[in-house]
């Protein structure tokens, strides 16, 4: 199988990259730092490709994509996001275009040109990751990254529906917190207090689960599936004193 990550160079996506490699898969590793990739991984396995990319290249994105794709790619998952904490830093113009560019626009062009590749092959595998923030509905002084991460959970739905007829199938993957080398440093090195925390091994063995079994969307944990339901029937003048 030939497998494209955007994102791949850390957390998660690298989590993945390194299980289909260990699979004997053909891997392409995207990301805008390839520094972060352990030392020997290009000598581990020789069946991974690895190229640096910032996802809001769309131009850079098309080469790639016609690179790696001239013999097909069957799975794609993108795992680039990018988060900023908005309770103690107001956005500026920069971050805010970084977090759209990224989160949104990234995800896009992705979806975008991996789908003509997958529409001629007549199969493929489009997967995306977005997180329980994008499962909390709009209110006054959401999120900016929530909103994201509901266009996310958007565009998956609008792609399933359009390439399900062509034997091409979407998943929407929806987290909670993973204990990743990015959401320790965001917490001061420990990410324990974390509510309801999945190491990435978990993490990973619920993902690729769900991607063998062409499952549209998996949300997990579901304890924090529970407690957005439940923060989603609160009035909105009760969630804005969470700020």
């Amino acid at each position: 199988m030939r497998v494209m990550i955007l994102g791949g160079t850390s957390g998660i996506g690298l989590a993945l990259a390194l299980y289909y490699l260990q699979r004997g898969d053909q891997v392409m590793v995207c990301g805008r730092d390839l520094q972060r990739l352990p030392g020997n991984i290009r000598k581990q396995y020789p069946a991974l490709t690895c190229r640096q990319l910032d996802v809001a290249d769309k131009m850079a994105m098309s080469q790639l994509v016609n690179e790696f794709g001239e013999n097909g790619i069957d799975l794609l998952i993108v795992t680039a996001g990018v988060y900023y904490n908005t309770r103690h830093h107001q956005l500026d113009e920069a971050a805010t275009m970084r977090m759209l560019q990224t989160n949104v626009s990234g995800l896009s062009h992705a979806f975008e040109l991996v789908s003509a590749k997958m529409l001629h092959q007549r199969s493929g595998h489009m997967v995306a990751v977005s997180s329980v923030a994008g499962l909390l509905h709009d209110y006054p002084g959401a999120s900016l990254y929530s909103a994201t991460k509901r266009s996310v959970l958007s565009l998956c739905d609008t792609y399933r529906i359009a390439l399900k007829p062509f034997s091409i199938s979407v998943t929407a993957i929806v987290p909670g917190y993973i204990d990743t080398e990015k959401l320790r440093a965001l917490n001061d090195g420990d990410a324990s207090k974390k509510p309801f925390l999945f190491s990435e091994e978990q993490a990973v063995e619920l993902i690729v689960a769900a991607i063998g079994a062409r499952q549209e969307v998996l949300i997990f944990p579901w304890q924090m599936r529970w407690l957005i339901a439940v923060l989603n029937k609160l009035p909105r003048w009760l969630l804005l004193l969470r700020r």
